[in-house]
């Protein structure tokens, strides 16, 4: 599988959307890290996305699971480590949480998927009017990472929220630094549903941008790197 590694120290693992791959994420959080040691930041094209060829044993999305946690024994080892995951990657996120809340240092959640069926979504019903940045990040990540990635895979996968979803709830008390932002005109994953599972991190921050959908962030990047900066903050000085 895989991945681009920046620094060094304790690891954060950066997962993309579905289809995704490590572009947009590294893009849109590097130049937090400017100025900052103490990190090695891991973006990783998960199976059948970007550089990575899909795997026809990965049925469902507990395979696609697996296989990133394999890949993160095999690059961080037995350390513990932070998560960053985007839309699908925010669900994955959690199952890797759920699996072993001690492993992990801290989780951020961007435009989280909470509710795999879309039937079943809570979401807003204006749109943010596609603004020249919008369609400047389609043109430079999501068209490329589309061009690049194995929708025959990966849509067997999503097509059946059965297969899309993950077989253990990965609801699981996480009482270590977090931040969740969502888009308050998020058509896709919406910002309602990632309010439901607030309580299940007290160290949480809850941010709902305005103006920004689910490919945030075009209009507020500035205030999305500050955030994130905080979470580093809250991460290295806990008791602070």
């Amino acid at each position: 599988m895989h991945y681009e590694s920046f620094g060094d120290g304790r690891s954060i693992v950066f997962l993309p959307g579905w289809g995704g791959d490590a572009g947009e994420g590294r893009d849109v959080h590097e130049p937090v890290f400017d100025g900052r040691a103490g990190r090695r930041r891991i973006y990783v094209d998960p199976p059948g996305t970007g550089k990575s060829p899909a795997d026809p044993g990965i049925t469902d999305q507990d395979g696609m699971l697996a296989a990133i946690l394999e890949l993160i024994d095999e690059v961080v080892g037995t350390e513990r480590f932070a998560l960053a995951g985007t839309s699908a990657g925010g669900l994955l996120s959690r199952g890797i949480v759920k699996r072993d809340p001690s492993r992990v240092l801290a989780l951020l959640l961007r435009v989280p998927g909470v509710i795999v069926d879309r039937t079943r979504r809570t979401l807003p019903t204006t749109a943010v009017t596609k603004s020249p940045g919008w369609h400047e990040k389609q043109r430079r990540y999501y068209d490329v990472a589309d061009a690049q990635a194995d929708f025959g895979f990966l849509d067997r996968i999503q097509g059946d929220p059965a297969t899309y979803a993950l077989r253990e709830d990965p609801a699981v008390r996480f009482d270590r630094p977090t931040l969740i932002v969502t888009g308050r005109r998020d058509t896709m994953t919406g910002y309602a549903d990632a309010w439901s599972i607030l309580d299940d991190y007290p160290q949480a921050t809850y941010v709902v941008l305005d103006r920004e959908g689910h490919e945030l962030p075009v209009r507020s990047t500035a205030l999305y790197r500050a955030l994130v900066a905080d979470w580093l903050d809250r991460i290295e000085h806990p008791d602070a």
